[in-house]
């Protein structure tokens, strides 16, 4: 029973989280800079924190990590208001004020208020935007991102004990599950390190989010190299990082998202087998998400487990290649070519 509530809650927040993305003003903008915001400060958290400083025990990249994994509000209110169209210098005051909150407070404060920032600066004489932007957005974004947190900390936090909970019970099917779900956010606007990390995930969850995502670097690459969606820049940095090309994958969901499902499965269910662990939350990238492994677990179960993930992604790649071979997709040319039109 727990865990079909732990999986309904997760996909009740991804279904959400759609829903923003594809009906919101300026949804599918805003994701993007919330996956952008994660990266900045997730992504620099996961090399520097966990493998500069814990795993080569180097205490000035700790402390790099320790600073940029702090600042996750900062990021994300300042990047959603610079993509909604708020001028640089009043996104990041908007930003600042996030200082020592959460992703997602500091992502919805910045959302909300950007649209009042807009019309400060459209309607407020020269100079006076910049007190309304002193004594009032900056308050208000404040007071939003502080109001919000307690919620969403109390949403995720207790999604992510059901699945750690849930993890240790039934392994194997929570690996198919979870492994399944997280690689395929990996390649949305969310960003599975943004996930993983809003939701806590520790020990096994976070371990099949990390090698399960690393799986999925070998599977994308041959998906993308058979199919032919870019050239070989495109594969190349798919693999290194599915967000780097999100527009591709948003145009091609059924083909790249069911064949990450079914290789993130795999994966998944590979990690279980092995019971490895990772405490270090929001590690769910390709080489970031491996290296840590090697910090909490054995050096050799950990490199036997991550090529077994690896083989079991290029398969899947390769299968998901031969099932969709024939579907109509979208190339990169293609989207380039509507962009051009468009304009």
């Amino acid at each position: 029973m727990e865990i079909l509530k732990g999986t309904a809650l997760l996909l009740l927040v991804l279904f959400l989280f759609w829903l923003f993305s594809n009906k919101a003003p300026y949804g599918m903008k805003a994701m993007g800079a919330l996956a952008s915001g994660a990266v900045a400060a997730f992504l620099v958290e996961a090399f520097q924190l966990y493998v500069g400083g814990d795993l080569l025990n180097i205490k000035f990249l700790g402390e790099v990590g320790e600073a940029a994994g702090g600042m996750g509000g900062v990021a994300a209110a300042a990047l959603v208001a610079l993509a909604l169209g708020v001028s640089p210098v009043y996104a990041l005051m908007m930003g600042v004020v996030c200082s020592g909150l959460g992703l997602l407070p500091g992502f919805f404060a910045g959302y909300i208020m950007a649209f009042a920032m807009k019309v400060v600066e459209k309607k407020a004489p020269a100079g006076l935007d910049l007190l309304g932007a002193i004594l009032v957005i900056a308050p208000l974004t404040r007071l939003i991102a502080t109001g919000i947190s307690p919620l969403v900390d109390a949403t995720l936090l207790n999604i992510g004990s059901i699945i750690k909970e849930t993890a240790n019970a039934n392994p194997i099917l929570m690996g198919i599950i979870l492994g399944g779900v997280i690689t395929v956010v990996a390649t949305a606007p969310l960003s599975s390190m943004a996930l993983t990390a809003m939701l806590g995930l520790t020990g096994l969850p976070m371990a099949i989010g990390a090698l399960a995502v690393f799986g999925s670097s070998f599977m994308n690459y041959v998906l993308f190299d058979r199919l032919k969606f870019g050239d070989r820049r495109t594969t190349i940095s798919v693999a290194v990082e599915p967000l780097t090309q999100a527009n591709i994958i948003s145009a091609n969901p059924i083909p790249i998202y069911v064949t990450n499902f079914v290789g993130g499965a795999v994966g998944g269910v590979i990690v279980s087998l092995f019971g490895l662990v990772n405490d270090a939350t929001g590690t769910a990238t390709p080489i970031a998400g491996l290296a840590v492994m090697y910090g909490f677990n054995d050096p050799i179960k950990v490199t036997i487990c991550a090529a077994l993930c690896a083989v079991g992604g290029a398969v899947i790649g390769y299968i998901g290649s031969n099932v969709f071979k024939n579907f109509n997709i979208k190339t990169v040319a293609e989207l380039e070519q509507e962009t051009k039109e468009a304009a």
